[in-house]
Order: C-alpha cells, then sequence, then structure tokens
C-alpha cells in the first residue's frame, strides 16, 4: 500500500535535490519560499514557469494526478518536438534513495512532456548537466 508523503516532505527532499542539481541558490531559495519552479532552457539559462501559463497548469495537473511535486524542469528542443521534461518528487518514499543516487551522476527519472506532440508524453530517464546555474539535457 502506497502511503502519501506531506508536501512538506517532498519539498525538503526537492530541495536537497535542487542543491544536487547544482541550481543557483536563489532558484532553490525561490522554491523554497515562495513556491516558484523555475526551467532551464538553451544550456542552463533559467526562467520562470509561472511565465507561461500553460506550462504552470500542466504541472499542477500532473502533480495532482501522480501525487507528486515538481521543483525543476528542462525545454530540449529535439527533433520529436519540444519537450519539457519535469524534475519531481515522487509519493514513492522508498525510491527517493536511489533517485539521489542516480542525481549524484547526472541522470533522472522525469516525466517529459512532449508539447508538440502530447500524446507521446512519457516517464523516462534522462541525462543532464549543471550549467550555468540550470541544467542541460544531453541525453
Amino acid at each position: 500500500m502506497i502511503m502519501k508523503i506531506s508536501i512538506e516532505n517532498k519539498k525538503i527532499e526537492a530541495i536537497k535535490r535542487m542543491r544536487i542539481l547544482k541550481l543557483m541558490p536563489n532558484i532553490v531559495e525561490e522554491f523554497e519560499k515562495d513556491n516558484i519552479i523555475n526551467y532551464s532552457e538553451l544550456g542552463g539559462i533559467l526562467f520562470w514557469v509561472s511565465n507561461n501559463p500553460e506550462w504552470a497548469e500542466y504541472i499542477k495537473k500532473f502533480e495532482e494526478k501522480h501525487n507528486a511535486l515538481v521543483y525543476h524542469a528542462e525545454l530540449s528542443y529535439l527533433e520529436f518536438g519540444d519537450c519539457l521534461s519535469l524534475f519531481y518528487v515522487s509519493d514513492h518514499q522508498d525510491e527517493w534513495e536511489r533517485d539521489i543516487a542516480d542525481l549524484k551522476q547526472g541522470y533522472a527519472v522525469c516525466y517529459v512532456w512532449n508539447i508538440n506532440d502530447p500524446d507521446c508524453s512519457e516517464f523516462g530517464g534522462i541525462a543532464f548537466k549543471p550549467m550555468i546555474g540550470g541544467v542541460k539535457r544531453i541525453g
């Protein structure tokens, strides 16, 4: 039976993960104090998700549907569509230790939203590297 982990506990975990990603300290602080989610684009440049209301609403629905907490996203322009990879903390606390180990190796299980072809959106592993305060997907 899956237990629902509180948002507060997921947020503590998310902040730990944001530091592993080497996100700029002010980005971590914005998330911690005001629940502001940023996304990385163009090699690590950071933007607020809230600047795009459609994305903000999509993330909110994702969190509700999967009982998850999104703490960062990365936008990549791929041959099969513009993809927003959502970094999140799941309700599966038994997986958190493995998630942390993966992040330290530059790998994360994300939900990848194909903005151009939503039917092709899926959970999957991505490779990334920290860059200029954000992250860049490299695989």
